[in-house]
């Protein structure tokens, strides 16, 4: 009996060049005898504009998230923490074909796609976890919310007039208090997204660290924090606040913040799976993807036979 194996295939279906790559990377997969899998929107806007599609699978409705063998994602970053969430508690890895504009997550280009999809069929790549974050909000002691991520958790104002108060925490031990317009709790994998743009440092990430840098905040110390994996971060909406605030996941799941509200963030026992076509250093992964200046560099110090130095 044949072996049966089911991709998951995630395209941004607004985007004329992502329906289109969803499209070939469905025939592609059809042709080699496979299945493709889709989410039942995405099943509906790609067979709308190929009907020859027919053979696709539906998430849900006859595959499972645990029959997934790998998740094609098609798109920027933002669709491809989409397909974290879809894939959420399956061992499926993510695979990013990026078409959007940085794409620090994603593993290959648009040029190279049909490439991408047959060392996939031929199972040629390695994958690397990701940690996650665990979130939960607290209003006295009572948990309210839950939710994960994979790049930050970010507690912020809900009006652009009013800034909020909060007393920012490390292992249940307060920092400071502040104003502010907002906190963000990154891993390293976010330590390039929303943390990069609020000030935050870039972690490389194989370290295993959470990160907390405050928004736009009025206090004479507000500097960005690097603690253990092991250690919790939390932010109280403090009730002398005059705006509510508002908890965002990796810019997608949100739940509105009363005051009083505690947000507690800590390293999720699930981390999230990566496969990795060309496992490269991290370093060249952070000069591409931000086009960084290395014109000049002559390479590092090396020793010569006698001992001696050259450039």
């Amino acid at each position: 009996m044949p072996e049966h194996r089911h991709l998951l295939v995630v395209a941004h279906t607004g985007r004329p060049d992502s329906l289109e790559a969803g499209i070939e990377v469905c025939r592609q997969l059809i042709a080699a005898g496979l299945t493709p899998v889709l989410s039942p929107d995405e099943h509906r806007d790609l067979l709308a504009a190929a009907p020859d599609l027919a053979p696709v699978a539906i998430l849900g409705e006859g595959v499972e998230k645990r029959q997934l063998e790998l998740v094609i994602v098609l798109g920027g970053d933002g669709t491809i923490l989409r397909a974290a969430e879809l894939s959420r508690g399956c061992d499926a890895p993510l695979l990013g074909v990026n078409l959007g504009h940085v794409g620090f997550l994603a593993e290959a280009e648009r040029e190279d796609l049909r490439a991408t999809v047959e060392r996939v069929l031929a199972r040629d790549y390695v994958v690397e976890e990701r940690m996650t974050l665990s979130v939960r909000v607290k209003v006295d002691e009572e948990v309210v919310y839950e939710t994960w991520a994979l790049n930050e958790a970010s507690v912020e104002k809900a009006s652009r007039e009013r800034s909020m108060e909060v007393a920012i925490e490390v292992d249940g031990r307060p920092i400071s208090t502040f104003g502010c317009d907002g906190v963000v709790m990154s891993t390293p994998t976010g330590s390039t997204a929303y943390s990069f743009s609020a000030g935050g440092p870039v972690v490389w990430p194989t370290v295993e660290a959470l990160l907390m840098v405050p928004l736009s905040a009025h206090a004479l110390f507000a500097r960005p924090l690097v603690v253990g994996p092991e250690s919790s971060l939390a932010v109280e909406l403090l009730r002398r606040t005059p705006g509510a605030g508002v908890l965002w996941a990796d810019g997608r799941r949100t739940f509105e913040l009363p005051p009083a509200a505690r947000v507690v963030v800590r390293r999720s026992p699930t981390p999230v799976r990566l496969a990795r076509l060309t496992p490269g250093p991290f370093t060249e992964r952070l000069v591409k993807k931000f086009g960084l200046p290395v014109a000049g560099w002559r390479g590092p110090i090396r020793h010569d036979a006698e001992g001696g130095a050259e450039a």
